[in-house]
């Protein structure tokens, strides 16, 4: 989707006598990104093959954010300071949960690489949460449920971009590279404008047609943009580097 980028790498190249780097392997993700693909995976099948109707209801109630809760026409109870989180773990469908966790691979693993188990978290729970704010100003009276981790993954798009999705691999993990770009030079970045602008027209065609034309359940691509803007105006907060 984005103009290749130049790889950088760290040191120069290995001298006479010295051990050529590994390449790195295909699958090697962090493991705080496997314990979120395997909780958001391990959830969705427990809905499908152990809860019947009226448990996997129940779960949905609670989990999910549903902006009329907040209505004032129900009790604040512990699931509405939980639910602007623990939404980002559920998914509609298998379709949905599969295009999640290969976004979430692509972008989260150098993202945790960068700044550890530890903040990565924190990124995805901030990012989840601004990304079911900004649902709620747009749909306070909805009592449609919000599912999914495309907000917080977002979020992470949006701090790839700030890197100008320089990654490192040196290490044998690839992780974002460089210093968080100033807001002027990403804008000027070709690669990266693209980037920008074919994420917004893919986040507009999904909310119309959804991932799968047919589908009932459709795309809240609004809330992306809560995620997609913390991750790119705040990605500072979270680099330990910065």
């Amino acid at each position: 989707m984005t103009e290749p980028v130049p790889e950088i790498q760290a040191g120069g190249d290995p001298g006479e006598g010295e051990e050529p780097r590994r390449r790195e392997p295909i699958f090697n993700l962090p493991g705080v990104v496997i314990a979120f693909i395997i909780a958001c995976v391990g959830i969705h099948l427990v809905r499908l093959y152990v809860l019947d109707d009226e448990q996997d209801f129940w779960l949905i109630v609670q989990a999910a954010f549903i902006p009329l809760r907040y209505s004032g026409e129900f009790p604040i109870d512990i699931y509405a300071f939980t639910s602007p989180v623990t939404y980002s773990l559920l998914h509609g469908s298998i379709a949905h949960l599969a295009v999640n966790m290969i976004w979430l691979a692509a972008f989260g693993s150098p993202l945790a690489n960068r700044i550890g188990p530890t903040r990565f978290v924190l990124f995805w729970i901030v990012t989840s949460i601004a990304a079911a704010g900004l649902h709620y100003v747009l749909y306070m009276t909805s009592q449609a449920p919000l599912i999914g981790a495309s907000g917080a993954i977002s979020g992470m798009m949006g701090a790839a971009a700030r890197f100008g999705f320089r990654t490192d691999r040196s290490s044998g993990r690839a992780a974002f590279a460089g210093p968080v770009l100033p807001i002027s030079t990403v804008l000027t970045m070709r690669g990266t404008v693209a980037f920008l602008a074919i994420w917004m027209a893919i986040n507009l065609v999904t909310g119309l047609v959804g991932i799968v034309p047919g589908e009932e359940s459709q795309i809240a691509w609004e809330a992306h943009i809560g995620g997609f803007v913390v991750g790119f105006f705040f990605i500072s907060v979270f680099d330990q580097r910065t």
